[in-house]
């Protein structure tokens, strides 16, 4: 293998078109002096930066998207204990972080495409049940990501994969 080919090398600043957008967007957010923007994008390119140190490699789009849907978790989970706990204050500064990463998620597919989706990867894969559920989820993971709630895959495909009536 040739070390100095053009295809085993990229540029260390070869970055994701998402990190691009997230890194224009806090420069946008820097201009216009929005300082709970600012605080927030920087938190999610302190993630990005945190998980390519950690892996020592550049992140594509599915990894930063990966990440996105993580802090979304989060925040998710973070607003409904700040509800609980009758701190609403708190619950806004989460629900606007978690306004702010959603954005950075593709178009979420409607019910009928993951349903399409779903029947596509058990016919690929040849599950006949839900012991086959590890093989149609692999299929669907990297097709779906980011553009449908995996959790909610995850149980669409067990019902499925599940014969009616069991």
């Amino acid at each position: 293998m040739n070390e100095s080919s053009p295809a085993s090398q990229v540029a260390p600043d070869a970055d994701s078109q998402l990190k691009q957008r997230i890194t224009e967007d806090m420069k946008a957010a820097m201009r216009a002096r929005e300082s709970q923007r600012l605080t927030a994008i920087r938190m999610l390119t302190a993630a990005i930066k945190q998980k390519e140190v950690d892996e020592r490699k550049h992140l594509d789009d599915a990894e930063v998207l990966a990440i996105i849907e993580k802090l979304i978790k989060q925040r998710r989970d973070s607003i409904e204990q700040y509800r609980a706990a009758h701190r609403p204050e708190l619950a806004e500064a989460e629900e606007f972080e978690l306004a702010l990463l959603s954005a950075y998620l593709p178009a979420q597919l409607g019910e009928a495409e993951v349903a399409a989706e779903i029947a596509r990867a058990v016919s690929e894969s040849g599950a006949s049940g839900a012991r086959d559920m590890g093989k149609v989820m692999a299929l669907l993971k990297p097709r779906l990501a980011g553009r449908t709630d995996m959790g909610r895959l995850s149980g669409l495909v067990k019902a499925a994969l599940t014969p009616a009536g069991a």
